[in-house]
């Protein structure tokens, strides 16, 4: 090790790393909380009861710990989805008195169709620049789909969230897009890596028309139809956007011994989508988070600088409790020391994606060897925030870390009715419990803050 290395991992560090990281890893803790989230609670949507009743579970059981704990409220949205059916009404070879039924989930902040739905023709478009090439005259009253394909070979190839990354923009901007070309309606194609007729819903910027994922396998035959003439669809979507409401980040300190104005963020977002329970997103990451507090209490470990547990509220549909964050904290960022979020799922953990100086990655490389035992060694450097949630702190220089996992399977059931509890692994969540234990102790513990 460097000099630098030697001073903040003294023997006594590393050896208490270690306990730290065989205790994660032979402890249930992280899967009875995702258990409890997912299958006691539910699907969690921003602005739903059972948002806050996780909110009040996850703060009283911080609370049962021993940490300090604040229930601190959010302005959040309040989008209820409603029914949603569309069909086929008129297609090249359609047998007389057929039509053909489509799958589709509606988007986050979509607006409804009238209770009898529209009927109108689809333009299939694969990209923001065909859409404009076809200016209003071809696009105003029409239904827009979205054939974005995700790039599967990526994801096998272990780069799902570059493959994500190209697709989700036309979920985030595709309604407004189509809106201001008078379009009826907007449907892009789902946002996932597998094809199993299931539509994976989002987050869509308010647009002022109804909008929806359609399967892949049903984007496939809309454009399939649409090649070879006039397609027609009959759309009903009848979601309800609600005043917005309140909802609640939980904070939770564990008091460092020596330094409890210094703080070190371990965290994960509480609420989800509500087709599925929100297991793999993400329930997990807030589990992980909570049990790195409770192995340090099991352990009878106080770190030198306090390590905050932050169960963020509002992820999915806008960042409203991470916005709120940045805005109440900002002055104290100077004296964060780090944040960790886990949002990539809760496969096998292969490292940190990280967002900081070159010198301070370097001094962090004697925790990978304590990970190195199941092979969550790597440090990569990333241009972006690693976590949407911890943007805000990343941004004002703090340094910043997200849980890397094997994601290639992630985007099979991100945001879709799969994404249920027996999606988790219960190894590979304590590989994922003992990362961010590891981590989250040694920067609360070592000498020297991060250089940034």
């Amino acid at each position: 090790m460097t000099t630098a290395q030697r001073d903040n991992f003294p023997p006594q560090l590393l050896d208490q790393l270690t306990t730290i990281k065989n205790a994660a890893l032979t402890d249930e803790y992280a899967y009875r909380q995702v258990a409890y989230l997912t299958e006691n609670i539910g699907p969690r949507l921003s602005g739903s009861v059972q948002a806050n009743a996780a909110a009040e579970y996850v703060a009283n059981e911080l609370r049962r710990l021993g940490l300090e704990i604040k229930l601190e409220p959010v302005t959040v949205p309040h989008w209820i989805r409603g029914a949603e059916t569309a069909e086929l009404t008129e297609y090249p070879g359609q047998a007389a008195g057929a039509r053909q039924k489509i799958i589709l989930a509606a988007l986050g902040g979509s607006t409804a169709t009238p209770v009898d739905g529209i009927n109108a023709e689809i333009v299939v478009v694969n990209n923001f620049d065909q859409l404009k090439g076809l200016g209003r005259e071809n696009v105003a009253g029409k239904i827009v789909l979205y054939n974005e394909i995700f790039d599967q070979q990526k994801a096998t190839a272990g780069l799902s969230f570059v493959a994500y990354g190209e697709a989700v923009r036309y979920r985030a901007a595709g309604a407004k897009a189509a809106a201001e070309l008078g379009a009826a309606a907007s449907l892009i194609r789902s946002v996932g890596s597998a094809d199993f007729r299931l539509p994976h819903t989002g987050f869509s910027y308010p647009a002022g028309i109804p909008a929806a994922a359609v399967t892949a396998e049903d984007a496939e035959l809309i454009a399939h139809l649409a090649a070879e003439g006039k397609v027609r669809m009959h759309l009903t979507l009848t979601p309800q956007v609600l005043p917005d409401t309140t909802g609640y980040n939980v904070i939770a300190d564990l008091k460092g011994s020596e330094h409890p104005e210094e703080v070190v963020v371990v965290s994960g977002h509480l609420d989800s989508w509500d087709l599925g329970t929100g297991a793999i997103d993400d329930a997990a990451g807030v589990a992980v988070a909570m049990e790195t507090a409770q192995i340090l209490q099991k352990l009878h470990l106080r770190p030198r600088r306090t390590l905050r547990v932050i169960a963020w509220m509002d992820e999915e549909s806008g960042g409203a409790g991470s916005q709120a964050y940045t805005k109440d904290y900002l002055l104290q960022f100077p004296r964060h020391v780090a944040c960790i979020e886990s949002d990539s799922g809760a496969a096998h953990p292969l490292g940190f994606e990280i967002k900081m100086a070159a010198p301070a990655a370097e001094l962090l490389r004697p925790v990978t060897s304590i990970l190195q035992s199941f092979g969550a060694t790597a440090l990569q450097p990333s241009t972006y925030p690693p976590g949407a949630d911890i943007a805000g702190m990343s941004e004002a220089g703090v340094p910043a870390l997200g849980l890397l996992q094997d994601g290639r399977m992630y985007f099979h059931y991100h945001h879709t009715a799969a994404d249920t509890l027996d999606k988790i692994v219960p190894l590979e969540l304590r590989e994922n419990a003992a990362a961010m234990a590891v981590m989250g102790y040694a920067l609360a513990s070592i000498k020297d803050s991060l250089p940034r």
